[in-house]
């Protein structure tokens, strides 16, 4: 066997590549590889693309089900919602490149998401995201956030797609890491869905788009490594964006594809040109051959190497049906689109790169692909939280102070501030966004009757206190508001943010997160159709809290039949679905008003989800109920609070029956809707039969945000006091 010189190893090092990885080519190769090829093998093999340390484990996600066209190993999930129609959905990370570059980072994570879903044919409708921040009163916290919100917004709303739902929360374990996934929901007729894997040998390679530069060099090896005092230098690595030629982008593939021409289609994403070539070719069975003198450039004097592994932006690559490049051509051409063709399609099964004259690279491709590395890492069983007695947890002895304390919290507090920079309304068919008090966004399938409901949910803490439970609560969470709207859950895409998958407790929290979450889709059937792995989010050694990003869809049949969280009226009665046990383990209140962040999270019993969630559904289909929100951080106090603040009317909550007050207004018990009806004893009653506990627990009046004789605070002060946290935050950037 070929044996690694000082230099080859050397190299092979500072491309992110383990000695054993590098030994391993060698093997494969039996020479070592000249620079170019050592650059493809090193993106190919990075975490990134290969998900070499989780794809083992994440095989045991349910991935089929009667919806599902396409599941996870495309650019994107594909499922069926009738009437020859089709919703198209992935979520990803740009979590690395956000934190080093906040508002490209950000921004470009916006429009690779959006390249992933209209590769498939499908017209993105929806885009959605999941922010997780450090401790607020970290000095580079409001930097961070205002970059990435308003990369969000710039790209977001420049390309008109509107911004619907997601989640923003804040922590110190994000302090030197931040997570920043990126969603997007597209339409697509179910027959017209269209693929990555070349066809056959002997067809035009053409990539189309704007000119390959600099920038984004190694974006998907620094994704895979972890921070360190040295991170500012990895700034060249993160991409820039223009959402203008991302939107010329969308119209002119849609318009290619439409033309019959397209054999095969994929953006190019991490890794560039080389994943998309790659990735094309090996699916296929084929072998690709490029000439990487026609490839459109940007910048003079790039290298084969630079033009392999550039990460620039908004650039597609398209196999063509013989004889179809003239009318591609005239396509490109209409919508002022760089384009070019710049190799074939080859029945060697290897990637051949020729530039000025002389060939660079010739690999065979099965290393870079199904057969790269796949590790079986050893990990070890996460230690978990004791159950917390509520009995043994302080009452509060200020009700007012700590439930505003819970209000104005980073994770409850309103951040109208954020989301008012995202243009939610773009394209007129929004129905429900974040600013209108409801669980999840809804967006309108033009032209008909029926609308797309979608979410993004994780509870990190509840993932540290114990992975398989935390992992279980995600996917239950986005089942929940999904249904808490109406919609019939269909499936998931999910984010898994974790730290560094070589230590066996990280890799602990991945294999036990991964098998909850697991079990909660097959209970639920709700399979996983696409998804990202984030791994290696740690700076200095000190990894991120896990977390397992959940994005979710859901149908509904008739938008006219829905429910939100602001149509409460005076005189309404309060029902609350579901058992209260008083869960304070890891809950807002633990954390928040006695500083504590232990405790067993509350546990998910599947079974009770999918009874109570059925039933609630099916009352929002037969018009009983429309003012339903779903109970999570903070518990029944934020659920009561929110509802009274989006529908404009306060609230008397009581509490007196319950054996430990705080517990009951403040525990984080799961599987529970909190209902406001002009009808409660036919719905305790439809509840009662159906097995579904069911209990009066308040009266919708006044202008008071109350419980008894525990507090009573003006909607006014609760207003002020939820919206006014973030703005004040930021107002204090420099």
């Amino acid at each position: 066997m070929t044996q690694p010189s000082t230099a080859g190893a050397e190299a092979a090092r500072l491309s992110g590549l383990a000695a054993d990885e590098y030994a391993l080519i060698l093997k494969r190769l039996n020479r070592e590889p000249n620079v170019v090829e050592l650059g493809i093998f090193s993106v190919m093999w990075s975490e990134h693309c290969s998900y070499k340390s989780s794809r083992r484990h994440l095989a045991k996600f349910p991935t089929s089900g009667p919806r599902v066209i396409q599941g996870p190993g495309e650019n994107a999930g594909v499922v069926d919602i009738g009437d020859g129609q089709a919703v198209v959905f992935k979520m990803e990370s740009h979590n690395h490149p956000s934190f080093i570059e906040p508002y490209q980072g950000a921004a470009t994570g916006v429009g690779g998401i959006m390249r992933d879903v209209f590769t498939m044919g499908a017209r993105p409708v929806a885009l959605l995201n999941a922010l997780r921040f450090g401790d607020p009163a970290h000095p580079g916290t409001r930097r961070l956030v205002a970059g990435v919100v308003a990369g969000i917004g710039g790209y977001g709303n420049c390309v008109g797609v509107p911004t619907v739902a997601g989640e923003t929360n804040f922590h110190s374990g994000y302090d030197g890491n931040i997570l920043v996934n990126a969603m997007c929901v597209g339409l697509a007729e179910s027959d017209k869905i269209f693929y990555s894997a070349a066809p056959a040998a002997g067809l035009p390679v053409v990539y189309f788009g704007s000119k390959t530069g600099r920038d984004g060099i190694h974006g998907a090896t620094m994704a895979s490594a972890e921070f360190d005092a040295n991170s500012d230098a990895k700034r060249p690595t993160v991409q820039v964006g223009d959402p203008f030629a991302e939107k010329l982008l969308i119209e002119a593939t849609l318009e290619l594809m439409a033309s019959g021409a397209v054999a095969a289609i994929q953006d190019m994403g991490a890794a560039g040109l080389t994943s998309s070539c790659v990735e094309m070719a090996g699916k296929g069975a084929v072998g690709v051959e490029l000439d990487l003198d026609m490839v459109p450039q940007r910048e003079a004097g790039m290298t084969a190497y630079e033009m392999m592994l550039s990460e620039s932006q908004e650039r597609m690559l398209a196999i063509l049906k013989p004889g179809r490049e003239a009318d591609g051509q005239r396509i490109f051409e209409k919508w002022g689109l760089d384009a070019a063709t710049i190799g074939w399609t080859t029945d060697t099964g290897h990637i051949v790169l020729r530039h000025r004259g002389e060939v660079v690279c010739d690999l065979p491709l099965a290393p870079l692909t199904e057969d790269a590395p796949n590790y079986d890492r050893p990990w070890t069983d996460p230690p978990r939280q004791p159950h917390l007695d509520p009995a043994h947890i302080p009452a509060p002895t200020d009700w007012e102070n700590v439930v505003l304390t819970v209000m104005a919290c980073p994770d409850v507090a309103s951040k109208r501030w954020l989301w008012e920079q995202y243009d939610r309304h773009v394209m007129a068919d929004t129905l429900e966004d974040s600013a209108t008090g409801a669980d999840a966004g809804i967006v309108r399938v033009h032209g008909s009757a029926k609308a797309l409901a979608m979410t993004s949910d994780c509870t990190p803490r509840y993932v540290a206190a114990d992975p398989y439970e935390g992992g279980k609560q995600a996917v239950a969470e986005a089942w929940r508001n999904l249904t808490a709207v109406g919609a019939l859950p269909i499936a998931v895409t999910d984010n898994l943010n974790f730290g560094n998958p070589e230590k066996p407790e990280i890799m602990g929290q991945i294999v036990r997160a991964i098998e909850g979450m697991a079990e909660a889709c097959r209970t639920l059937d709700f399979p996983v159709v696409s998804g990202n792995v984030s791994l290696y989010n740690e700076t200095n050694g000190v990894a991120i809290p896990p977390t397992p990003t959940v994005g979710a869809v859901g149908l509904i049949e008739d938008y006219a039949a829905r429910a939100d969280f602001a149509s409460a009226k005076p005189g309404n009665t309060l029902v609350l679905l579901g058992v209260s046990r008083g869960e304070l383990g890891s809950s807002l209140y633990l954390r928040e008003c006695l500083g504590r962040e232990d405790g067993a999270p509350p546990p998910v019993d599947l079974s009770v989800e999918r009874r109570n969630g059925d039933f609630v559904r099916g009352l929002i289909k037969a018009g009983v109920i429309r003012t339903v929100h779903d109970l999570s951080d903070g518990g029944l106090v934020a659920a009561a609070a929110e509802m009274a603040l989006a529908s404009n009317v306060g609230i008397n909550l009581d509490a007196t029956s319950a054996l430990h007050a705080h517990a009951f207004l403040f525990g984080e018990d799961q599987g529970r809707y909190l209902v406001a009806t002009d009808r409660p004893d036919e719905l305790v009653t439809l509840a009662h039969v159906a097995s579904v506990p069911a209990a009066r627990i308040g009266l919708a009046g006044g202008d008071s945000f109350a419980s008894g004789p525990l507090f009573s605070i003006p909607l006014d002060r609760l207003r002020e006091i939820h919206e006014g946290w973030m703005p004040a935050y930021m107002d204090q950037l420099s």
